[in-house]
């Protein structure tokens, strides 16, 4: 059965949802941030929907806009649709089942420490079906359908609600066998060593050294990886000496594939992971649950939020 083709004039509804949050915030600027997107993208989106109408829909005062007549009107007849299409888009999405948990993550830390833990969510929540994806982008939560972005790099998004994962450390590692056949006592030993590089962490081995008062000039590294998963999975197979996060090497590290260098002395800290979510998704009963069961699993690992 085919839905009977419609004549009547349909606005775009990214318009649409940028007119209902101007309408009910009153401000372009508080717009934008629930939106996740530019002041200057919601004003033009608004003044396509008026091109598109041939009305204002908004006048400025001192605080910000306010709804013409026709923008009064307009709000209360498109808010009854759009609530039956949100509900009817929601039965689509989620099925009787199962609540839907859509998480991204960096794909380091996707690989390395959260996917090999998703089955002790699964046995704790079998109501939730977690969706993981993995990639270096900082994703648009409305756009593109995300409930929790697990992101790598520095705490820079004040519109967004930021719980950073406390007690990292970057931390110098190698195969119990390379060390065994190129024993160090201390960092300045390491500058003529053969290192390993990962392009993607906060902290360098340039930075690593100053830290420890040691003078190093950047040379050629033996390697370099744009993933942390390819720096291990080369330190594993006896190619050098690692600078990666604790929290990523503790599997390597439990499991004995790899050992620390040096002990907690010579350790850096760090904050380079961090959970972002839109302010009122920490409300939503799935994602209370999420972050619940991420503290414990930390926390058992000496890390927490």
């Amino acid at each position: 059965m085919t839905a009977r083709k419609n004549n009547l004039p349909l606005p775009s509804l990214k318009n649409i949802l940028a007119f209902i949050e101007v309408a009910n915030s009153g401000s372009l600027n508080s717009a934008a941030e629930n939106l996740n997107v530019t002041s200057s993208a919601v004003s033009h989106q608004i003044a396509a929907l008026e091109r598109f109408l041939g009305k204002k829909l908004f006048t400025r005062n001192g605080k910000g806009v306010v709804l013409t007549l026709t923008g009064e009107i307009y709000l209360k007849e498109i808010a009854g649709p759009l609530n039956i299409i949100g509900r009817a888009t929601e039965k689509a999405i989620n099925d009787i089942h199962h609540e839907h948990l859509r998480v991204h993550s960096s794909p380091s830390f996707g690989l390395l420490w959260l996917m090999k833990r998703l089955d002790k969510f699964r046995e704790a929540h079998p109501d939730i079906q977690l969706n993981l994806t993995c990639s270096y982008e900082n994703l648009q939560f409305a756009r593109d359908n995300v409930d929790i972005d697990i992101r790598h790099g520095l705490a820079e998004w004040p519109t967004l609600s930021v719980k950073t994962i406390k007690n990292e450390k970057m931390v110098v590692l190698a195969s119990p066998d390379y060390l065994a056949r190129h024993p160090v006592t201390h960092p300045e030993q390491l500058v003529f060593s053969e290192l390993i590089n990962s392009e993607i962490t906060l902290i360098g081995w340039d930075v690593w050294f100053s830290w420890h008062d040691v003078e190093y000039k950047s040379k050629s590294f033996v390697f370099s990886f744009d993933r942390s998963y390819m720096s291990f999975e080369a330190a594993c197979m006896n190619m050098g000496f690692i600078l990666e996060s604790n929290l990523l090497a503790q599997d390597y590290i439990r499991t004995g594939k790899l050992v620390p260098v040096f002990d907690d002395r010579f350790a850096m800290p760090v904050s380079a992971h961090h959970l972002v979510f839109p302010h009122a998704s920490e409300k939503k009963d799935k994602m209370k649950r999420f972050l619940g069961w991420l503290e414990q699993e930390l926390c058992a690992s000496q890390f927490h939020l």
